[in-house]
């Protein structure tokens, strides 16, 4: 039998270039973007697309550029400056309304689903995150070809590699002693966030909190922090609007809370 040709993977050319032309192009594309939406109702695909050959390197993270922007690459995280150019023309009541569409147009395709994986704009909520990490179980076999910087500077993730990085503590916080594979385990947890209750969420939250207590010197209470009755009553206390923003149990926005009380704590 003939072999399956390998999928070809291809993003919006404008995410291969200088970082100012990357810039300049981006914002006219999410102008367009945004003009096309309030005429049809609808975001229409890239209007030019380029293949990523097997092997390149995609930047995944501003901290992994150094110095070398006048350098064509491919630099995903700069799709993050389509979303602030699509509020232009809209009415500002249809601000959120229109980039809830565009992340959903987004995570039908491979690079929006791999953008909203490695960096997940606000809220991360279990809901959400578990929808943008099943967009990105359908397009894994796709995205192996490349591989991928993140905030290691010279160091290029396999995308189980950048996916292990990113969400593993996370992964366990949800399934604790799950799978072995990243992509198993991550449709485990990507099951039990979609039905997930605030309780469920909770509990997740406080099993990922330790190990980043441990792992960040900058905190001045581990003991406290580390503390379950503390860490339930802080809890219990979150508008759900702000316990939202990390229900999923996503390290760097529980980072972001955990500095937040250790700095409270440091007032008393």
């Amino acid at each position: 039998m003939t072999p399956e040709p390998s999928p070809v993977l291809e993003f919006p050319a404008w995410l291969y270039d200088t970082t100012a032309a990357i810039l300049r192009k981006v914002r006219a594309e999410g102008r367009w973007w945004a003009r096309r939406y309030l005429k049809t109702g609808a975001f229409p695909q890239p209007r030019q697309m380029r293949q990523v050959q097997p092997g390149e390197v995609l930047v995944m993270h501003s901290g992994a550029e150094g110095f070398d922007w006048n350098r064509p690459r491919w630099r995903v995280h700069l799709l993050a400056e389509v979303f602030m150019n699509l509020d232009e023309g809209v009415p500002e009541g249809e601000h959120q309304r229109v980039r809830e569409a565009f992340e959903s147009f987004c995570l039908s395709t491979p690079w929006g689903a791999l953008y909203h994986a490695v960096s997940p704009p606000p809220l991360r909520s279990a809901e959400r995150m578990a929808k943008r990490l099943a967009s990105l179980l359908r397009f894994w076999d796709v995205l192996q070809g490349p591989r991928y910087v993140y905030r290691l500077p010279g160091t290029h993730h396999t995308l189980d590699g950048l996916m292990e990085y990113i969400y593993r503590k996370s992964l366990e916080a949800w399934c604790p002693g799950g799978p072995a594979s990243v992509r198993e385990h991550m449709a485990l947890t990507v099951e039990r966030m979609s039905r997930a209750t605030r309780e469920d969420c909770e509990e997740a939250v406080l099993r990922v909190i330790p190990f980043l207590v441990e792992g960040d010197n900058d905190l001045k209470h581990h003991e406290v922090l580390c503390d379950p009755s503390f860490l339930r009553e802080r809890l219990c206390a979150l508008p759900l609007k702000d316990f939202e923003d990390f229900s999923s149990a996503y390290k760097y926005t529980v980072a972001v809370q955990l500095a937040a009380w250790d700095r409270e704590l440091g007032r008393h």
